[in-house]
Formats: C-alpha cells, structure tokens, sequence
C-alpha cells in the first residue's frame, strides 16, 4: 500500500480549485502501474513523488493525466509543493523553498505560511513558444459550439497553439458570456485538434475588471474539462507577450477558471519582460488539504 493525499489546489476553498492526487514513495511502480493509479482516481491529474536524482532538490515527480503522462503541469506543482513543505503543520509565518525534477526540468518553487494562508510560487521550467496559428475561425466556432463572431478579443484574433512542456490551442472568446456557452462538439472538434495537432483548448475571456476568464478541455486526455490550467497560463503569458500587450519590466495577471464546473480556481501569474523578451514567467496560488489515506499497488 502507497499513501495517498488529494488537495485542492487555486483555491483557499475545501471542495473548490482543481483536486489533486499526490502518491508518495512511488519510486518502485512501473509507468504502466502510475498510469493505473491516476485512471482509478480519475483526477485531471496525479503526481507521483520519488526520491530526488540529485540530493540537494527535494523530490523527482512524473504527472499523469488519467490516459496519459505529462512532462508538466501547474497545479499538481503547487500542490504538490505545498504538501511536501510542512508548513500546513507548523504556527506562524514562514517560507521554504521547494526544488522538483519534472520532465520539462526542475521547477523551483517558494512555498509561504502567512497569516494562516499557504501559498506556493514556482517558475516555469520552460518559457512558452509559439506552434501554430489556426486561421480557421469558423472551424475554432464549430468545434466549440460558438457562433464565428464569438472567437477573438483584445489579445488575439485567432486561436494559437503555443508549448511550454504541455501544448495547448489557446482560443480567444469575445465575452464571459460566450465562454459560458462553450462545449466541444463531435466531429468538428476532433477536426480542430487534429489541425493544432494538439488534445487541449484553453479558452479565454476579459472580465471586464482587468483580469481574465478561462475554460480549458481536453476529453481525449481524460479531462472533459479541467478547473484551473497554470501550464496553460504560462503558454498564455507567452502570447501576451508576443502581442505586445506586457510592459518593459513586470507584468501582472490575474485569470479565474473552473467557474462553470462549480470549482472557482484563482491563479496568479508574473513574467518578466527584459529587452523586449519574455525572461521567465511564475504561476502562483494556494492550495488547501482534502484527504489522506492509502491505495493498492495495481
């Protein structure tokens, strides 16, 4: 028997943000046996946490969609930080910084206690690149159920695959009101991955207070539709960047996600634009303990 944690994670909320799964003292199972574990519990994602190749990080994790691996992610970072740090234990304010080796590379990441709250900052361990443009705005629609005059806002005109680690179509929505409506519909949108050559969606709106609304689906990846996407974010502040919508210096953004599955999550994100390039982009947000217990090795 392993142990098991879920937390929730882009939230302060029990039973809100995005549930994670973190399986400890997994360096004994097979790919195929993680793969198994993250299917029965069938999360957006489980991270499964090793002891570290190199003694001064603090742990080596692979992350698991339920139908496939992941070489990084954003909310089973935070969570999984946290979780590791202590301080959901400990009376008072503090701070510990928590290395991870991922896939992508090593995630650093400030983990703090204060004022009760916990919070955990990493960087990203790859800047986001641009993939692919999708001109077909009327097939973007159709894939998602919207009418053609519902895709593009301020940010972009047309979707946009970028990679950081994961890939991801980002679709711009004209209105909170039109991200609301949206679904992946059948045929079109198979024909709308296959042409991003990529699984997942990220869908985003403005607010309307300087912030940004956000839906993300990935159904062939096992996640109909995920409650917050902090991988995606940092593809997200890579087009931002591109569309000259970052200031010199450091830029601020704020985007909820997971509105319309009833889990609200908040993520905070900050990049840095140096000579006008994009040097390095950190996500943030709390996370909050659900359940412990332990599981059967597969």
């Amino acid at each position: 028997m392993l142990e098991l944690f879920t937390y929730d994670v882009f939230t302060e909320t029990p039973f809100a943000g995005n549930p994670l799964a973190i399986v400890r003292d997994a360096q004994d199972l097979t790919t195929a046996q993680m793969q198994t574990i993250a299917r029965e519990l069938n999360l957006s994602e489980t991270i499964f946490v090793m002891p570290p190749r190199d003694a001064a990080h603090t742990a080596r994790v692979r992350i698991f969609f339920p139908k496939a691996e992941i070489p990084f992610a954003g909310h089973p970072t935070i969570g999984c930080a946290i979780h590791l740090s202590g301080l959901g234990e400990a009376s008072g304010d503090a701070a510990v910084e928590i290395t991870l080796e991922e896939q992508a590379g090593l995630v650093p990441v400030q983990v703090r206690r204060a004022n009760g709250r916990l919070t955990a900052e990493f960087t990203a361990p790859l800047l986001p690149s641009p993939c692919r443009v999708i001109e077909d705005t009327a097939l973007a629609a159709a894939a998602l159920g919207l009418d053609s005059g519902d895709i593009g806002n301020a940010v972009a005109t047309a979707p946009e695959v970028w990679q950081a680690g994961p890939s991801y179509l980002l679709v711009p929505v004209g209105s909170v009101q039109a991200l609301g409506r949206a679904r992946p519909l059948g045929d079109n949108w198979e024909m709308l991955t296959l042409r991003a050559q990529t699984i997942s969606a990220w869908l985003f709106a403005p607010d309307g207070q300087g912030a940004f609304r956000a839906r993300m689906f990935s159904p062939s990846g096992g996640t109909p539709e995920d409650p917050a996407t902090g991988s995606a974010v940092v593809t997200f502040a890579g087009l931002l960047a591109q569309q000259g919508h970052c200031t010199p210096g450091e830029t601020r953004i704020r985007v909820m996600q997971g509105v319309e599955m009833g889990r609200p999550s908040r993520i905070a994100a900050r990049l840095e634009m140096q000579d006008g390039q994009l040097a390095w982009v950190n996500i943030g947000g709390s996370a909050v303990p659900i359940s412990s217990g332990r599981i059967r090795i597969p």
